[in-house]
């Protein structure tokens, strides 16, 4: 399990940065409604909590010890939530056919996320000692 979760810690973090390099630079440009500016700013804030909770996460993989997994556990927790949140206005997004190539990328990597990061804590709750 030790190295499932390192895996999706890697992935997830690459996965956070490129939210947050897209979600940045797209807030720069002009917001069209609501549902843009809603996604964006959670897509955003999805992305500072995850990149977050990586630092507890990397502490746990590289311990791997039942002290450092509720820290790892409960930011994780935090982040997936955040990163759910953000799935409901890429959704909406996506129903509004709302036509461009950056938010159709950080569309994909929110749902995308929205599975690795559940997949993650499940595979960090695997510590038995």
């Amino acid at each position: 399990m030790k190295v499932v979760a390192s895996v999706l810690l890697v992935l997830n973090l690459c996965m956070y940065v490129i939210i947050l390099g897209i979600g940045g630079w797209e807030m720069n440009k002009s917001i069209k409604n609501t549902a843009t500016g809603l996604f964006l700013v959670f897509g955003l804030i999805a992305g500072c909590v995850g990149f977050a909770s990586l630092i507890s996460g990397l502490n746990h993989v590289c311990l791997w010890s039942n002290d450092t997994l509720p820290a790892a556990v409960s930011a994780a927790t935090v982040a997936w939530a955040h990163t759910v949140l953000a799935l409901g206005f890429a959704t909406k997004e996506i129903k509004l056919h709302i036509k461009n190539s950056r938010l159709s990328t950080m569309e994909a990597f929110i749902i995308i996320l929205s599975a690795t990061k559940l997949l993650y804590i499940f595979a960090i709750h695997g510590v038995r000692k």
